[in-house]
């Protein structure tokens, strides 16, 4: 189970290296869009959206809804923002200290 346990995670965190999807999943943190919607609020072709967001969906991670022929796409657990927001902090922190760092060597 451990190693398959860890299998699934190195998965799902690989679905995490595209900086359009994380965009995506912040742009769903609190909103369930249609791919028109997220397209327009990402500035992104809705071709390529829907590529991504068939990918969080193949992985499990958002979820449809239809309404006539609309689709609406939003987040299958709050979870997923947990850890996006745990590691944004982190990343914020880090950049915060590199700055200290190149303003104290610039003095």
């Amino acid at each position: 189970m451990g190693n398959k346990l860890y299998e699934l995670h190195a998965q799902m965190c690989k679905v995490f290296t595209s900086p359009k999807r994380l965009e995506i999943l912040n742009l769903l943190r609190n909103n369930e869009l249609s791919v028109n919607q997220v397209a327009k609020k990402a500035n992104i072709r809705q071709a390529n959206i829907s590529q991504h967001l068939s990918i969080l969906r193949e992985k499990g991670i958002v979820k449809t809804r239809r309404a006539g022929k609309t689709i609406y796409y939003s987040l299958v657990s709050p979870k997923i923002i947990k850890a996006f927001d745990i590691i944004r902090e982190m990343l914020l922190e880090r950049l915060a200290e590199n700055d200290k760092l190149i303003k104290g060597i610039r003095k």
